[in-house]
């Protein structure tokens, strides 16, 4: 009797390990962008995202995105997946399927909503789900055409 209760417990405990290790990830990589259910009052937070954006992380690379905060990018055919924005913290995932890999992003923005600092980390490179490769940081520009500028409605 008391052999069995102490396996039960053993398995229990050995059971919340291996869910504590499959979940732990590490620290520079930032927090999981997973997709979330949105209300129609987030859905049209994500309405400030829409449009072409500066992403500049020593080159400068034109981001378009619609009106959930999804789209692309030409540098190795790159996606951008938006998985939540909150107060002024946006977060997502990337990919690029030239080069095999993905991963997830953060972006305090301003104010304003013109303009960002972000951070980036992989998840993926290849078939390697755990790279040791850091990401980065960069800096996001919101470009604004004319007819937004001066309030003229476009041609």
């Amino acid at each position: 009797m008391i052999r069995s209760i102490l396996t039960t417990t053993s398995l229990v405990l050995c059971g919340v390990s291996v869910t504590a290790c499959a979940q732990h990830r590490p620290v520079d990589q930032g927090p999981v962008a997973s997709p979330e259910i949105l209300s129609s009052d987030q859905a049209a937070d994500r309405q400030v995202l829409a449009g072409e954006w500066e992403y500049e992380d020593g080159a400068v690379v034109t981001l378009r995105l619609d009106e959930q905060g999804n789209g692309s990018y030409n540098w190795k055919n790159g996606q951008f997946v938006t998985t939540g924005i909150h107060d002024r913290t946006w977060v997502g995932i990337w990919s690029q399927s030239e080069n095999d890999c993905e991963g997830g992003f953060e972006v305090t923005l301003s104010p304003d909503y013109t303009e960002g600092e972000g951070r980036w980390w992989y998840t993926r490179i290849g078939s390697n789900e755990s790279p040791s490769e850091k990401g980065g940081r960069f800096h996001l520009t919101r470009v604004i055409v004319n007819a937004e500028r001066t309030g003229d409605p476009a041609p």
